[in-house]
């Protein structure tokens, strides 16, 4: 599983990275950042609540 996200999108809620802080970081903007982009098992299941927790739809996942 690989993350996505679009920055330009990010308000800076950092939902991401209170669910995930092992996937997530925010930059000196404020907007996210991905630490990670291929998720391993222990991961998916915190990025899926992140990604529903996102409130600019800013985060995806996919398979790959």
């Amino acid at each position: 599983m690989r993350v996505n996200v679009n920055a330009e999108h990010c308000v800076g809620a950092g939902q991401c990275v209170l669910i995930a802080p092992e996937v997530f970081d925010q930059n000196d903007e404020g907007t996210v950042m991905v630490l990670v982009e291929t998720l391993d098992d222990s991961a998916r299941i915190d990025a899926r609540e992140a990604v529903l927790a996102c409130p600019s739809r800013s985060i995806s996942l996919s398979e790959s």
